[in-house]
């Protein structure tokens, strides 16, 4: 009985280290996110002057699929590092009232331009080229998305195909992502 108390405390012990913290909108929240004007041509020169890609991640209140990404998949030190290094993250709340400015200049409150751009999950990801083009919105610009929850490898290999230019050459991310986790996993 001792072990078995020991074995539940643990468990609960890892579980309470592996939570993320969720802010006063109810998301979840991470020390790598952005806290910007949401103007996403500003966002996307300061990554550029970072080096790194500009990442919106669009999240909602009581998402049971992004509590999953950030407690399986973001908390894990090869994903979050890889995150850190090398990607701007801004976070936009599906239904928030939050200004944010689209590449095309459009200013909408967060929830209407989620609206705009057409997302209808969450978590979605959505990331940016260096340089977008004058009058595109973020969906027309993105070289990446990723509506829903996904695992450890689709996420780093998306991430990674993301960082390589995949998105420039003959091997879509779906092959990509094959070939990837046939040499991950053997």
């Amino acid at each position: 009985m001792k072990k078995f108390l020991f074995a539940l405390a643990s468990l609960m012990l890892a579980t309470q280290l592996h939570a993320s913290e969720i802010g006063d909108d109810g998301l979840h929240k991470e020390p790598w996110f952005r806290d910007t004007f949401k103007d996403l041509s500003e966002d996307l020169s300061e990554a550029n002057a970072e080096g790194k890609r500009l990442m919106v991640m669009i999240e909602q209140r009581g998402c049971i699929y992004c509590k999953k990404m950030h407690e399986e998949v973001f908390s894990l030190p090869e994903v979050k590092s890889l995150i850190e290094e090398n990607f701007y993250v801004i976070q936009i709340n599906m239904f928030g009232d939050v200004e944010v400015t689209d590449f095309d200049g459009t200013a909408l409150p967060e929830k209407d331009m989620v609206s705009k751009w057409g997302a209808l999950f969450t978590p979605t990801i959505l990331i940016f080229p260096e340089e977008v083009g004058e009058g595109m919105s973020a969906p027309q610009a993105a070289v990446a998305n990723m509506p829903g929850a996904f695992g450890k490898w689709t996420t780093i290999n998306l991430f990674n195909w993301v960082l390589e230019k995949g998105y420039e050459g003959d091997e879509t991310f779906q092959k990509y992502h094959a070939r990837k986790f046939m040499e991950q996993n053997g």
